[in-house]
């Protein structure tokens, strides 16, 4: 794995996850950054930066222009070797699998050399000490990229997840900041604080249109914060450029087209089958 170390920071960090290539998320999440004076040391992506929107280039230029640190997602490595599929970690033959394959290959073909050098050098871990705490951040797990966790995932995952850390980073983890589920949560488990910082291109599947984000302070308080930005621009240009496949009316109804990756708690109707 590569490790990049921001060292010891003194102030809170800003996370975000999944861009998606959403650069009107991005550009509010920038904005936003700027307004509350986080600068480009204390803002961190745990990647996905281009994923089912409808600006991919646009969004790694963005970050690029930004300068934060960005780990690398499924997407990021994905993308990087021009492989045929989003490594997303998608049951075979369901919806998302399906859907994939659309906003994939727009992705794939819309890139250049210049984006995917940029995402072969994000590394896949980053780690930072804050308050006396040892902070790890990733995109989904140690175990895999796109390893899906959820709030309500056994105590034996995260504990895995953890040994795993542990044992690649030569010492103990107090706190783990993730992405990839798109659905923010924190959880006390496995003696770590594990905090998903949600992604700021799709809505939580709540049934609003914001998106969100985690800001952790240095005495271990979380802010999992909404971030408002103008979705039906967004929605507009995923429209024009013919990406109609469900992700573009969630960006304003809040809801994904699909629910078959999530678990049965966090599904519209509870034990719906999958």
């Amino acid at each position: 794995m590569r490790v990049f170390d921001l060292g010891r920071r003194h102030g809170p960090m800003l996370a975000f996850g999944g861009p998606y290539s959403n650069l009107h998320a991005l550009r509010a999440m920038r904005g936003l950054a700027r307004a509350e004076s986080f600068d480009k040391k204390s803002v961190i992506c745990t990647g996905d930066v281009v994923a089912y929107g409808s600006q991919p280039r646009e969004c790694v230029a963005e970050m690029r222009r930004w300068g934060i640190t960005c780990v690398a997602g499924n997407c990021e490595l994905q993308l990087a070797a021009g492989a045929d599929s989003c490594g997303c970690g998608f049951t075979a033959g369901s919806l998302c699998d399906a859907l994939s394959a659309g906003w994939y290959s727009y992705a794939n073909d819309t890139l250049t050399e210049v984006e995917r050098t940029w995402m072969a050098a994000c590394p896949d871990l980053v780690v930072f000490t804050m308050g006396g705490r040892r902070h790890i951040v990733l995109h989904g797990g140690a175990s895999a990229v796109a390893e899906f966790l959820w709030h309500d995932s056994p105590v034996s995952a995260f504990a895995q997840e953890v040994a795993m850390l542990e044992d690649v980073l030569g010492g103990p983890v107090d706190a783990v900041i993730a992405g990839h589920s798109g659905v923010p949560f924190r959880r006390r488990v496995a003696g770590v604080d594990w905090i998903n910082a949600g992604v700021i291109g799709m809505p939580a599947h709540d049934g609003t249109p914001a998106t969100r984000f985690a800001v952790i302070h240095p005495n271990g308080d979380v802010d999992q914060r909404e971030l408002l930005y103008d979705a039906q621009a967004a929605h507009d240009h995923m429209v024009a450029k013919g990406l109609t496949q469900g992700y573009h009316t969630a960006l304003l109804s809040g809801w994904w087209p699909s629910e078959d990756i999530l678990p049965h708690s966090l599904r519209r109707i509870q034990g719906a089958a999958e």
